[in-house]
């Protein structure tokens, strides 16, 4: 039986003027389902890549070439009408500061209309709010009939989150692309919402470029990684393989610099090693767990 092809295949180079090469031929793919992992230092291009494959990176007066090809459409040759009809819609995008992603002068129920109505066509002519509550429920917040009537100031950082993503898979877009998704949260906050991509990856079906500097919550989520250095993929492969056998010396490099028990916690901190536990990679991760994290009891939102 053939294998289909993936949900998305990407031949990137991007630059910007006076800057070019910021991206040389960057490639993967992301299958239906799958979780891919893109980690690279701060100025290595990882958002440049996320706005190249929505077609952005033209507004920041950057160009791209290449391609990004979507379910067998290559988006590089779309126009920017139909790229408006296919972002948000096809392409969802989750960002890391969410509280100055969401607009602070309306309700939380207006702004999920206001999604719902950009790409109206093909739905019911009303969203109502059971369909809300039933979409803030899907991101583990139930019994959020209150939430909204708030405004995002009102808002813990981590409902904010979720209620980002809401927006972002209302339409049940086929990729959903998260740029440093988790790095303004607490540490039990980011263990809940990782967990979350991994069940909306699975009950959805969706395709997810999870974008991080953070190789400990990439190992709990991601099936395959791509490790980008200075605009180029050095290493794209399992994640199981990344973190028990890089092959690049930069891959080697950041594994190495994932923080270990220290030898002296037992005698500063007695008991402390019983509270920790490898990072929770999943079956379809494979890893090993090397990073280590504190274990901490998931809260009833989280899935």
């Amino acid at each position: 039986m053939e294998r289909p092809g993936p949900l998305l295949d990407v031949n990137l180079s991007a630059g910007y003027p006076g800057r070019p090469g910021v991206l040389r031929e960057v490639r993967f793919t992301i299958d239906p389902g799958e979780v891919v992992g893109l980690v690279g230092e701060s100025g290595s291009g990882k958002s440049t890549v996320a706005l190249a494959i929505m077609r952005l990176l033209e507004f920041k007066g950057g160009a791209a070439r290449g391609w990004v090809r979507l379910q067998g459409s290559d988006l590089m040759a779309a126009s920017e009408p139909q790229m408006r009809a296919i972002r948000g819609k096809r392409i969802g995008l989750v960002l890391q500061s969410p509280l100055s992603s969401l607009n602070p002068a309306m309700h939380i129920g207006d702004q999920l209309f206001e999604a719902w109505h950009a790409h109206r066509q093909g739905y019911p002519n009303r969203y109502s709010v059971p369909d809300m509550l039933d979409l803030l429920e899907l991101v583990s917040l139930p019994e959020a009939a209150p939430l909204l009537k708030r405004y995002p100031r009102q808002l813990s950082l981590g409902q904010a989150q979720r209620v980002l993503i809401a927006m972002a898979i209302l339409h049940r877009p086929a990729l959903l692309i998260a740029d440093e998704p988790t790095s303004a949260l607490d540490a039990i906050t980011q263990s809940e919402i990782l967990n979350l991509f991994s069940r909306l990856s699975r009950q959805l079906r969706m395709g997810i470029l999870y974008i991080s500097h953070d190789l400990p919550s990439v190992a709990s989520v991601c099936s395959r990684v791509a490790i980008l250095r200075r605009g180029e993929v050095v290493e794209f492969d399992a994640a199981r393989r990344i973190f028990a056998a890089p092959q690049h010396p930069y891959t080697a490099a950041l594994v190495r610099a994932i923080p270990r028990i220290p030898a002296t916690l037992d005698r500063e901190w007695p008991g402390a090693r019983d509270k920790l536990s490898p990072i929770p990679c999943g079956a379809a991760t494979g890893c090993t767990g090397q990073a280590l994290q504190i274990a901490a009891t998931p809260s009833k939102q989280a899935c």
